[in-house]
């Protein structure tokens, strides 16, 4: 047995549908290795069904997460986003969750405190507290102003 390395010359690159749904066992025979076939490479890999790599990018464009599609089909997260790497699909930043707005912020920001002084009331972050002011519309002042 020897490691299958996607990048060695005379490999195909890539994981075959099998492998994907087994969990990407990298330990293959010579006899496991996928034969050659003609035409141009599916964005998934050379052995990954097209059908399936045209449902995830179709789903993940309508604005499926990349965690909901590995929960939804027998692949990992990594796996799902390779998949769309592959097929030049933009990747949409992580969102970042913000707690409920703690009662009083807003009006204690508009009442003068600082983001600084509404963190420790809070047990917050200073980038936290700011990101919620700006998620409630907040126009912040200038630093150092009052």
């Amino acid at each position: 047995m020897r490691r299958k390395n996607p990048a060695a010359p005379g490999c195909r690159g890539g994981w075959t549908t099998d492998q994907l749904l087994r969990g990407g066992d990298d330990l293959v025979t010579d006899g496991d290795l996928p034969a050659a076939e003609p035409g141009p490479p599916t964005p998934g890999g050379p052995e990954f069904d097209p059908v399936l790599v045209a449902e995830l990018i179709q789903r993940y464009n309508d604005g499926e997460t990349m965690e909901k599609l590995a929960a939804q089909y027998p692949l990992s997260y990594r796996k799902v986003r390779d998949v769309l790497i592959r097929a030049g699909v933009t990747i949409r930043p992580q969102k970042v969750l913000l707690p409920p707005t703690p009662p009083g912020l807003v009006n204690a920001y508009h009442d003068g405190r600082t983001i600084q002084q509404l963190a420790t009331t809070h047990g917050m972050s200073y980038n936290q507290t700011r990101r919620i002011l700006l998620a409630e519309g907040v126009q912040l002042r200038r630093r150092g102003r009052r």
